[in-house]
């Protein structure tokens, strides 16, 4: 009943917050027209002169076949510059052309802008999805319909309801709720256990949330970098650009959270099952301690995810010739740090948070016979 009281409000609060933010109309028109992609095959690489008849062979002459567009079946040839950012093409490479929409003859209104991935991408996730059955079997199957419902929350709800003009943020926890809601209690089932863990992972949501409004404001982070740049120019309409990061705090830490959160719910449950004589503080002083253990791995954890996210402009930097006190408060680099530093915070409080309610849960659990 305590865990209910608690849990129910929060419940009731998300579906109000869905209802209430969910996008009542289409994206908005937006000021530039992308090109429209085009699937084709290189069939030839050779050299090739940059302008014709300059004789420098300074460039890369592809010749694609069109499997799509408006002339499947059709080859014709691309010039690129050889640069050291220019990749390397092979014969049987599929490739993708952004047709500008004029004359479908000319070869200038085609442009080289990707590889086609879809193959690999599909294997693998075929891969990743049959590891996770053999593993977890039918929880593992479980596990892999939440992750679908995740995506469907974020592309039916999240992104529209931020380019419908909400409030990034909000939204942002109103998803992370909802993914939470349905994640974990069809991953581990509706219990007393799942329930800990659920608002375990609410309160810890709420202090990364108001921890990363208050640092991003007293550090000035705009959020305005240069995908979120090219989203304004591409909408033609304001977003708001800080609220969008916060949003990303939000949404980056919660995958860590239910990690955490889930697993010292589990730990004082197994704690309480084979010493059912032990009170809420032996319970709490001894999950704590696996906690510790836990909590350690999971910062670097998300240290190192962060940091891997954002290697290249940690090289880019790294090569300014600037101090490293002027490196570390660039707007780019203060961000991830902001990121990485109140999603740390929020992952250490979730430990004593959890495990102090499940102690309160599980000590008053009848005791097994």
């Amino acid at each position: 009943m305590f865990i209910a009281a608690l849990l129910v409000p929060c419940a009731l609060a998300t579906v109000v917050g869905v209802v209430l933010l969910w996008p009542r109309q289409g994206p908005p028109a937006t000021t530039q027209q992308p090109g429209t992609p085009v699937d084709a095959q290189v069939v030839a690489t050779q050299r090739a002169d940059c302008t014709p008849g300059d004789g420098t062979g300074a460039c890369l002459g592809l010749t694609v076949h069109m499997t799509g567009g408006p002339l499947p079946g059709r080859d014709l040839v691309q010039i690129l510059p050889v640069e050291p950012s220019t990749p390397r093409f092979a014969v049987g490479d599929g490739v993708v052309l952004q047709w500008s929409g004029a004359d479908p003859l000319d070869p200038g209104s085609y442009q080289v802008v990707d590889f086609q991935r879809g193959p690999p991408l599909v294997w693998l996730a075929v891969l990743f999805a049959a590891a996770v059955l053999v593993l977890g079997r039918w929880r593992g199957l479980a596990a892999l319909v939440a992750l679908g419902l995740t995506f469907v929350v974020l592309l039916v709800f999240v992104l529209p309801s931020v380019i419908a003009g909400h409030d990034p943020l909000a939204v942002a926890i109103v998803g992370a709720c909802l993914v939470m809601f349905v994640v974990l209690y069809l991953t581990h089932g509706l219990s007393a256990r799942t329930s800990t863990a659920v608002l375990g992972t609410l309160v810890s949501l709420g202090v990364i949330g108001a921890l990363g409004a208050v640092f991003a404001a007293a550090a000035k982070l705009t959020g305005l970098d240069d995908q979120t740049a090219n989203l304004i120019a591409t909408l033609g309409a304001p977003v708001d650009a800080r609220g969008l990061l916060l949003a990303g705090f939000v949404i980056g830490a919660l995958g860590v959270l239910d990690d955490v959160t889930v697993t010292q719910t589990s730990a004082v449950w197994e704690l309480r099952a084979a010493n059912p004589g032990l009170g809420a503080g032996a319970l709490f002083a001894a999950a704590m301690r696996i906690g510790r253990d836990h909590v350690s791995s999971a910062v670097n954890t998300l240290v190192l995810a962060y940091a891997g996210a954002s290697l290249p402009l940690m090289l880019v930097f790294s090569l300014s010739g600037n101090g490293l006190g002027h490196v570390l408060t660039i707007g780019d680099v203060a961000t991830e740090i902001v990121r990485t530093l109140v999603g740390s915070i929020g992952l250490v409080a979730s430990v004593p948070i959890t495990t102090g309610l499940a102690a309160l849960v599980a000590s008053r659990e009848p005791r097994p016979v």
